[in-house]
């Protein structure tokens, strides 16, 4: 195709599986859009808010964003600088909530073409959509949740849904702090599996 030629192999095969994906002719391709950019989006969230925790979250949440929007996927530019766009507006949102400073943001990155693409951070006041937003992310996490096991269910709602420190969460639940933090990690695989194996929950 024409328009074909102006893009990098690796986004138009990007641009094969997201077919595949949106038709539902192949789940696998969810895992291997994952598989592609998953390290990337989450070294790029964690260069913004340097918490790895934190960072984990929101690389769910991108993904989980993203692949319930695929369907609305214009091939005028590439995946991954629509997915990263998704995952940096995302980021600010939690940063603004968390009032943290935005003027230490990296804001810019550079594609599959290696063109630069900035971001637009804007100031810190807060957004009126807030509310819209958090019940967003509650709905997409809500995609998932439920087919958690019920040990990990409690867990990830008192962190997405209650919005609890990891610290609070052990305090609530009366466990070490460590393990909340490994049970949520597992949590967080678990749901990344979900994610990849079963559209329907997407």
């Amino acid at each position: 195709m024409e328009v074909g030629k102006q893009f990098s192999d690796k986004a138009l095969e990007d641009f094969r599986l997201i077919d595949l994906a949106v038709s539902g002719q192949n789940q696998q391709a969810f895992a291997d859009l994952m598989q592609r950019y998953k390290k990337p989006v989450y070294h790029m969230i964690l260069k913004m808010i340097r918490n790895v925790d934190d960072a984990e979250d929101l690389t769910i949440e991108a993904f989980a964003k993203a692949f319930k929007n695929l369907h609305k996927f214009k091939k005028d530019f590439t995946f991954s600088t629509w997915l990263f766009r998704i995952a940096t507006n995302n980021t600010i949102d939690f940063i603004r909530k968390k009032r943290l400073d935005t003027m230490s943001l990296d804001t810019s990155y550079k594609d599959d073409n290696g063109d630069s693409v900035s971001i637009d951070v804007q100031d810190r006041n807060l957004n009126p959509q807030e509310e819209a937003i958090k019940a967003q992310k509650i709905e997409l996490v809500r995609m998932f949740v439920t087919k958690l096991p019920a040990k990990y269910q409690r867990l990830v709602k008192l962190r997405y849904f209650d919005e609890l420190s990891y610290d609070e969460i052990a305090k609530e639940l009366g466990a070490p702090l460590g393990t909340v933090k490994a049970q949520l990690h597992r949590a967080r695989e678990l749901m990344y599996d979900l994610v990849k194996s079963k559209k329907d929950h997407i």
